[in-house]
């Protein structure tokens, strides 16, 4: 049978207590101190009428339970100060630990794993869902603890005063500190990952608005979007609706139970009294001090329907730290060298959960300095062929060989290093044009940087500017053209200096004649090297030694 959700609720939790070890002293310590504080809290409300008692004549202890009630108003003052200090200073310290754990993730399955993802959906994980767990950590596990310790106190009390007490609190406690809270989870498990789930879409769709809002501008598809973002808002009101439906069903029920364990206490006061029993001062403590109990135990309704949502934010997390990548780094790796040949041999591949092959049974060889033309439909497999030799995925049936060394047998720093990658939209990181060039080859010298952006054709644009290679893209990025960021990106292949490199449609973005710069481009600057050059114009093919036509499969 097919579980609902990807883990149980002890899952999650064993698995955040465990990410929570580093900071179990700052834990230990504001668990402490919520304990300490929900005592005082209870003491405060029963030595506080016995003062007062005693203030009236009805029992001895005046001084005595005065300065009782005074050193536990300070203990709750002081309690509640170490509580929220050090739950939040391990909280947002795990967190921070948690962002970067998430990164290597992301680096760790990617690129396959990103191909097809919504970039805003992920950095929403990354930042609100992540966020959304120092609920766990800082307001969770102290609140676990004093939910058993005061109905034990208080029952504890209660039987010393008389059993009966005792009796009929203990079914209010199981009710309120056991029953309800492990409904409201069951019960609402799917709304917080429904919430958080949506939460995601709306951001992604916003986030996606704002990096296009050019295009959209240009095109009058204004309306259009803005009624896309409407709907997605209105899917994440829903779902908070839900949210806010269940919390305030569960709080009402707790309520019900507090004020029917006053009734009892008076009950039993009354069915004893009856009896010739009479404890007014017990029964007047023991009714404030199940009150303050109730009250803290209370409490539990709603962090109970906080873990919803975190829970939510957790199992999105976990998903992308569980997803196994499409390959693997290989145990022993091979070093292949200066590639000399590359070899598809009989190689057939499907994307995952998808039925259709996107090649079958395909054959070819590359050799060094060919400038190979892929061309073909759209869904042929070109940009396949490419990620197949990227190792981003790996050939359901076939193999590749560099060199005559079967390509899973090569490290990924070695094939990262023998290959670069240009796609049709080179990214520009918020810095300089240097430091943007050298992602290319970080050790870099200035000299390396200026001569790969000369051989890319992009130097004289670069002195051009008023900070030259110092400019900072951030301001710069909008304004150039698709020509000049490609360039930037040849650039950073240049420096780079791989065997081979390969470029997925590098002119889809541009006219025809920026296509001819780029290409004279390629054949000076890139002369002797082997290049795979993935295109739909005829006009992008026509420097390339053999074309590749790549058909779909039926």
């Amino acid at each position: 049978m097919k579980r609902k959700f990807s883990y149980s609720m002890k899952e999650m939790n064993i698995r955040l207590l465990e990410m929570g070890r580093p900071i179990r002293k700052y834990i230990a310590i504001s668990t402490a101190a919520s304990i300490v504080g929900a005592l005082a809290h209870m003491g405060l409300m029963g030595f506080g009428t016995l003062w007062l008692l005693a203030a009236a004549g009805l029992c001895d202890g005046l001084i005595r339970y005065g300065v009782l009630t005074g050193l536990c108003a300070v203990l709750i003052a002081g309690c509640r100060y170490l509580e929220g200090v050090f739950s939040h200073l391990g909280a947002y310290g795990i967190l921070a630990k948690m962002r970067v754990h998430l990164f290597d993730a992301i680096d760790r399955i990617s690129p396959a794993y990103m191909i097809g993802k919504e970039t805003g959906d992920i950095m929403n994980i990354a930042v609100a869902d992540i966020e959304t767990l120092e609920f766990f950590f800082a307001h969770t596990i102290g609140p676990m603890f004093t939910v058993v310790l005061l109905p034990v106190t208080t029952v504890i009390l209660a039987w010393c005063v008389n059993p009966l007490y005792a009796g009929v609190l203990i079914p209010i406690y199981i009710m309120i500190s056991v029953i309800l809270p492990l409904v409201a989870l069951k019960a609402g498990r799917g709304i917080g990952m429904k919430y958080r789930e949506r939460l995601g879409i709306l951001k992604s769709k916003i986030l996606e608005s704002v990096y296009s809002i050019r295009d959209i501008q240009i095109f009058g598809a204004g309306a259009r979007r803005m009624e896309e973002v409407s709907d997605a808002n209105q899917q994440v009101n829903k779902a908070s609706l839900g949210l806010t439906i269940h919390r305030q069903t569960i709080a009402s029920f707790p309520n019900f139970f507090v004020y029917l364990a006053r009734i009892l206490i008076l009950v039993c006061a009354g069915v004893l009294a009856s009896r010739g029993i009479n404890h007014p001062v017990g029964t007047i403590a023991i009714s404030f001090a199940a009150t303050a109990s109730l009250s803290s135990t209370f409490s539990l309704t709603f962090v109970v329907t906080s873990l919803l949502e975190t829970y939510g934010a957790a199992e999105r997390m976990f998903q992308i730290e569980d997803a196994v990548p499409e390959t693997k780094e290989p145990e022993h790796p091979v070093s292949c060298g200066e590639i000399e040949t590359i070899e598809f041999k009989d190689v057939t591949f499907a994307y995952p959960n998808t039925d259709k092959n996107i090649l079958e049974h395909f054959n070819y060889v590359i050799k060094k300095g060919d400038r190979i033309g892929i061309a073909g439909e759209s869904g042929a497999g070109k940009s396949t062929i490419l990620r197949l030799l990227l190792r981003f995925y790996a050939p359901s049936e076939g193999n590749i060989f560099i060199n005559g060394i079967p390509l899973e047998q090569i490290s990924f720093e070695e094939l990262h290093k023998r290959i670069a990658f240009l796609e049709q939209d080179t990214y520009l990181f918020d810095a300089t044009i240097a430091e943007n060039i050298r992602i290319g080859k970080p050790e870099a010298t200035m000299d390396q940087v200026r001569d790969a952006a000369k051989r890319a054709g992009i130097a004289d644009f670069i002195e051009t500017l008023p900070d030259g290679y110092d400019t900072d893209m951030g301001q710069m990025s909008a304004r150039l053209s698709g020509g000049e960021r490609q360039r930037i990106g040849i650039a950073r292949v240049l420096l780079r200096d791989p065997d081979i490199c390969l470029m997925d449609e590098p002119s889809s973005a541009l006219d025809a004649l920026h296509e001819k710069e780029l290409l004279h481009t390629l054949q000076t600057a890139y002369a002797g090297k082997t290049l795979m050059l993935i295109s739909h114009r005829g006009s992008t093919l026509t420097g390339c030694s053999r074309i590749l036509n790549v058909s779909p499969q039926p």
